[in-house]
């Protein structure tokens, strides 16, 4: 029971062409860098803010919990699909999938939302350099040890756009490009 509950990166790729070892590694290390991000957010569910300074409250707790919650959670299933397009699931649709199991993906049914998802997740560093440049106010903090704290929480967010974006390439050159 607990050996299906705890999934171990295979040594090769179960596809049908071979996976570069580079886009099997970086398939894996994206939810891992989602993480931190997901965890930092969850106090804020619980009204505990941080060490940030806020202008204003926070949202109501009934709307506040749920989307804290919610955007945590999703974040870090939208970084696990990320495995699919290095794993053979990103290629044939898992039999235990009702109607579709046993088909083929058509890889334009991954590459298209991939790439979308990769692009509106690359703008997420345009806020950070923002604020290095001064453009953009950034968020107080009542100390330097919130302010690093939040920073290496929340930085590794800013690789999650480029490494999509690297991963569905590999995924066009493996599915779409004929074999040399």
């Amino acid at each position: 029971m607990i050996s299906k509950l705890l999934h171990q990166a295979p040594a090769t790729s179960d596809t049908e062409r071979p996976v570069p070892r580079w886009a099997l590694r970086a398939a894996y290390a994206v939810p891992l860098l989602v993480l931190p991000s997901c965890l930092w957010r969850l106090p804020f569910a619980a009204n505990f803010p941080m060490g940030q300074i806020h202008a204003t409250d926070m949202p109501e707790l009934w709307i506040r919990v749920p989307y804290i919650l919610g955007l945590s959670v999703l974040s870090e299933v939208a970084a696990l699909l990320s495995i699919g397009l290095v794993r053979r699931w990103g290629e044939i649709v898992p039999g235990r999938i009702p109607f579709l199991g046993g088909r083929r993906v058509p890889p334009m049914a991954a590459i298209v939302p991939a790439v979308a998802g990769g692009a509106i997740l690359s703008v997420l560093p345009v806020q950070t350099v923002l604020q290095w440049a001064g453009a953009v106010d950034p968020v107080a903090y009542e100390n330097v040890w919130w302010e690093i704290l939040a920073t290496v929480c929340v930085s590794p967010l800013n690789l999650w756009g480029p490494m999509v974006l690297a991963l569905t390439w590999a995924y066009y050159m493996r599915r779409c490009r004929p074999e040399r």
